[in-house]
């Protein structure tokens, strides 16, 4: 069962992740942390979760991905070097950044980021849908989310810990060196075989993802899935937006934070998208956003349960580790889903297409989330979390009904 994951493919989806996640808290729950500890009021870094969104946008410039590609590395690997050669650049711009002073300015910087960042993004996804075999999704899946992962609680644990030691611009300057580093990736990442030839024109490559995507599931099917991406991950956004807040004004140190989410909560990821990747494999994909959509909306209650006690280390460990281990899972099972829908000949486009409306949720849908807790209070703000994960989960009975059969499902049947 694990002999899957023993590959050279496998190998450079878990660095490609590392490198996709690595710029993303960098322009919100890292920054978030800087920007407390500045004094910046609630409401506007809960606002600032906006200027994350080219995720959401990414989808209008992917077909450039599929329709064009730099004359070194391959279809693929080309977009990835210059995407991360530019990363690089504007992280290391950010440590000139002062959140108290230039507010603005952060935020440009910020958005500069995002934009390079889900442009990076696109083509990992891109190369991820091309290089696996259907059987290879839900592994695959896994790992490139463990890699994501390890990006997050880099930037959101050890970046915490080195700032108590050091300042917010050099560690910002350290984070730039590795992106830096993340260029050997691209010369070395096998490259995918070309299965169908790409768009022949830039037209193409802009009209025939849609035509294609609502072709082979219909128009009803196809929208529903489309909802049930924005939905899906709804309530742990709205966490995940303001968690670094709560945990600060909740009495914890930045280095309480980082080193209880750098140590234990990197474990919890790893059992999560590694159990999560072979459920996927075992049980299907379907079945899977079922069990996984339960579990990450039950585990809001341990957020609840440490807003009601207050400063309390084990309980904040515990709600580390249980968020930490079903943000795994239900992502192995999302990623798996998305691949699964996409065509080698448009999967940049069509995968950031899905993926942006993803991001949607977290960018757009979350940005009141500090306006809400700020007016709630933090254990009326954690139930609404939970309450938002229901409409997600009510439209999977419309696309994937728990009486299909176990084992891989393709959405497209």
């Amino acid at each position: 069962m694990l002999e899957v994951f023993k590959s050279r493919k496998m190998a450079a989806l878990l660095l490609l992740g590392f490198s996709s996640g690595l710029p993303l808290y960098l322009t919100s729950r890292t920054l978030q942390a800087w920007m407390t500890v500045a004094g910046v009021n609630l409401s506007a870094i809960g606002l600032f979760s906006l200027v994350g969104l080219p995720y959401s946008l990414k989808f209008l410039w992917s077909p450039l991905i599929d329709r064009f590609s730099f004359p070194f590395l391959g279809r693929r690997k080309g977009w990835l070097l210059v995407t991360q050669l530019g990363l690089a650049v504007a992280i290391a711009a950010m440590s000139l950044q002062r959140p108290s002073e230039a507010l603005r300015l952060v935020a440009i910087n910020a958005i500069v980021i995002a934009f390079l960042s889900a442009t990076q993004d696109t083509t990992i996804d891109a190369y991820r849908a091309d290089i696996l075999d259907s059987h290879e999704l839900g592994a695959g899946a896994g790992v490139a989310v463990l890699g994501y992962r390890i990006a997050l609680i880099l930037t959101g644990a050890a970046a915490l810990i080195l700032a108590d030691q050091l300042s917010w611009p050099i560690v910002y300057l350290l984070l730039a060196t590795l992106m830096l580093v993340t260029l050997g990736v691209s010369t070395w990442a096998p490259e995918p075989v070309l299965r169908h030839l790409p768009p022949a024109s830039l037209g193409q490559a802009v009209r025939l993802p849609f035509i294609d995507f609502f072709r082979r599931l219909g128009l009803s099917r196809g929208m529903a899935i489309l909802a049930f991406i924005v939905l899906y991950r709804l309530g742990d956004t709205m966490i995940d937006n303001m968690k670094t807040s709560f945990l600060l004004q909740t009495g914890f140190s930045q280095t309480d934070i980082g080193v209880i989410q750098g140590a234990m909560g990197l474990s919890a990821t790893i059992l999560g998208v590694l159990c999560g990747g072979l459920v996927v494999s075992r049980a299907g994909i379907y079945r899977s956003l079922w069990i996984f959509g339960v579990l990450q909306a039950a585990s809001n209650f341990a957020y609840l349960l440490l807003a009601n006690a207050g400063r309390n280390y084990p309980l904040m460990i515990a709600a580390v580790n249980i968020e930490n281990f079903c943000w795994g899972l239900a992502n192995a099972a999302l990623v798996g889903f998305l691949m699964s829908l996409c065509d080698p000949r448009f999967s940049a486009t069509q995968y950031a297409l899905l993926s942006s409306l993803l991001a949607a949720g977290r960018d757009v849908l979350v940005a009141p989330a500090g306006s809400i807790a700020q007016r709630t209070g933090w254990p009326v703000f954690f139930l609404i979390t939970v309450a938002a994960a229901v409409p997600g989960m009510m439209l999977l009975p419309v696309f994937a009904p728990w009486s299909k059969a176990a084992g891989y499902t393709d959405p497209t049947d």
